[in-house]
């Protein structure tokens, strides 16, 4: 009903950059919040950056003035302008929207709410 995927990551030298890319399709009316998480070996899987329709953005204290989130006006496009990139960015970049709101010509109201869709993830892997 809703996906998201994820695209752009990759091996990159320490310092470098790199631009992932999270599509969402399906029949969306509306997608008011869109996250990155990351996940390295042995770790939780953790918040990097969000975004919400409004243009608000929030970042983990780690990646303050290095990642840059945005996203498309059709909104259902987010980004993650990753820079001076370190070992420890090192893992499975994921995108999640924690609410989706869908044309569903099954149900009363013509809509369906999804909650908490995430993506395949993308490696990314930072070498020193």
């Amino acid at each position: 009903q809703v996906q998201l995927v994820e695209s752009g990551g990759g091996l990159v030298q320490a310092g470098g950059s790199l631009r992932l890319s999270c599509a969402a399709s399906g029949s969306i009316l509306n997608i008011p919040n869109l996250g990155w998480y990351r996940q390295a070996p042995g770790n939780q899987r953790e918040l990097v950056a969000g975004i919400v329709s409004g243009g608000s953005t929030n970042y983990a204290d780690s990646v303050k003035g290095r990642f840059t989130i945005s996203r498309d006006n059709d909104q259902k496009t987010a980004y993650l302008q990753m820079n001076s990139l370190k070992p420890e960015d090192t893992g499975v970049y994921y995108c999640n929207a924690d609410w989706v709101l869908i044309r569903d010509h099954t149900t009363g109201t013509g809509t369906k709410e999804i909650f908490d869709v995430w993506g395949q993830g993308t490696q990314v892997t930072v070498s020193s």
